[in-house]
């Protein structure tokens, strides 16, 4: 088959991309397929012939364009099979305001938040107490995000994550256990435990190695590591993911379940928590892939 693969870009995630997409990359190929490495730095629209004289698109984008439902709307347009949710679910999933909401109204928990695109006000913020998260409302990989536990930290964290984004998203820190569900499919699979070196699972923990462990499948008991899994797989459901997703919650120390956020393309690096959570259960990164594939020629 011959598969354009979709890397790189222009977003802040640009790195983390390139990085998925050689691990990508490999695996396509040990499994057979002709393929053509996209780079979208300079648009999607520039790559439009040699988008159209492939089989199947392969999206290894991650953040901005590839990942908020305007590369997804383009392809829908050519009329091109691709990896990865449609362009209507990739921007709800990337409004982490909206998808929050949608969760919430469906009695999921998720921490308070708050979302602007100014600082708040003193009495505005009080609902969340202290500590609080302040974060960019449509960035993956935790860029942007910092973790503020005085007053005199939340300008500075606004200002930080206004470089990345209109809108800001100051929400509620709850302490807990950082859990992971990914699904592919119909199918949710072992839950993956994160602990960061650092009080926070940031950017730094996420993509340099040693500076986070992971315990897959988490030391959780049945009853509740099923209840998660179910839950992962209602709010990919609920937001019309398709193909993959990846589901962060914390647990925290009364086992309640708190929705985090929804991931439409979730990391394929070395250190990505999907391979790890898939790896768990038997199935190789070629195994992974090949999944993904499979679910996006799938004829509805």
């Amino acid at each position: 088959m011959k598969i354009g693969l979709l890397v790189g870009g222009d977003s802040p995630e640009r790195d983390v991309s390139l990085s998925s997409g050689k691990a990508i990359h490999k695996a396509l190929e040990l499994l057979g397929n002709n393929v053509i490495v996209l780079d979208t730095f300079n648009g999607i629209r520039s790559l439009e012939s040699k988008i159209l004289n492939v089989d199947l698109i392969f999206n290894g984008l991650h953040g901005g364009d590839g990942e908020n439902g305007n590369v997804a709307a383009y392809l829908e347009s050519l009329n091109i099979p691709f990896t990865g949710s449609d362009q209507d679910s990739s921007k709800i999933c990337m409004d982490k305001d909206l998808s929050k909401k949608l969760v919430s109204d469906k009695g999921i928990g998720t921490p308070n938040w708050i979302v602007s695109s100014s600082l708040p006000s003193e009495s505005q913020l009080e609902s969340l107490g202290l500590p609080i998260i302040v974060k960019p409302n449509d960035q993956g990989s935790t860029i942007g995000l910092s973790l503020v536990k005085d007053k005199i930290e939340i300008g500075p964290a606004f200002k930080i994550a206004s470089n990345f984004a209109d809108s800001v998203m100051f929400e509620s820190f709850i302490l807990g256990r950082e859990i992971t569900v990914p699904i592919i499919g119909s199918n949710s699979y072992s839950i993956v435990e994160i602990v960061p070196k650092k009080n926070l699972y940031d950017y730094e923990c996420k993509y340099t190695a040693g500076m986070s462990e992971y315990f897959c499948p988490a030391d959780i008991d049945d009853n509740l590591s099923n209840k998660i899994k179910n839950i992962a797989l209602r709010i990919h459901n609920l937001l019309r993911c398709r193909h993959y997703s990846r589901v962060d919650f914390l647990l925290d120390k009364n086992n309640k379940i708190w929705f985090l956020e929804i991931n439409t393309l979730p990391g394929m690096t070395k250190t990505s928590l999907l391979p790890k959570s898939l790896s768990a259960d038997g199935f190789s990164f070629n195994d992974v892939i090949q999944m993904i594939i499979d679910e996006a020629l799938k004829i509805k």
